[in-house]
């Protein structure tokens, strides 16, 4: 399965139900959130190690290709290593986003151009310009290791990161998953209680038992 088809499906999943396939979907630290509500980023990871400083991330601005998310590991430091003019040049570059585990300003500016933006903090204080780091090495951004060409998939859920060969392994999973929620709720559209699209009564009666259960939907 090619990029192109799993950015395709993954456009029409949500970071949640992804997070129901299974364990293995590396969850970045809640704490970094949206700057723009309502918009998907799905992209490869292309990485920036940083400390208090933005020159290495416009190096990475530079090189990025198309569909790219710039991760940036900024230690969590409360400086700004992203804002408007840093949004408005991977719009023009056409990359999927920007995630900072640090600080991003501008945030007026960064919803007017509707450009994917994650960060930890959200700060008027600006990084220095004067230190070179590295590059398309693997870094811990929110928590998690990411690694160049690492798929980077954010909603208003929050972020998660897979490889291709795991994205490809749970694509079929989350699609049912969401598609049974989505009947689901259409059910409690109709009426129906939360309780009466799950199996809630008999596996809470088996869980006062202390026997094996799994509560699931019944629609």
């Amino acid at each position: 399965m090619d990029f192109k088809e799993i950015r395709e499906r993954l456009a029409k999943l949500d970071t949640a139900c992804l997070c129901d396939c299974g364990k293995r979907v590396r969850v970045m630290d809640p704490e970094i959130r949206p700057i723009i509500q309502g918009v998907k980023m799905i992209g490869k990871a292309h990485t920036v190690h940083c400390k208090a400083d933005f020159l290495t991330v416009l190096k990475a601005l530079h090189d990025a290709q198309e569909e790219e998310v710039i991760v940036i590991d900024g230690e969590g430091e409360k400086i700004a290593l992203a804002g408007e003019m840093f949004a408005m040049e991977a719009r023009k570059k056409k990359l999927a986003g920007i995630v900072v585990d640090g600080g991003c300003r501008d945030v007026k500016g960064i919803r007017e151009i509707k450009s994917p933006v994650y960060a930890r903090y959200i700060t008027p204080s600006a990084g220095t310009s004067s230190k070179i780091f590295k590059t398309q090495v693997q870094v811990n951004c929110g928590g998690v290791p990411v690694s160049p060409g690492d798929i980077v998939f954010g909603d208003d859920d929050g972020i998660i990161v897979m490889t291709e060969k795991e994205v490809s392994e749970i694509l079929d999973i989350a699609e049912n998953i969401q598609r049974i929620e989505a009947k689901a709720i259409r059910k409690m559209g109709e009426e129906k209680s939360l309780t009466d699209v799950l199996n809630f009564f008999d596996h809470y009666a088996k869980v006062s038992k202390k026997e094996d259960s799994r509560l699931i939907f019944t629609v």
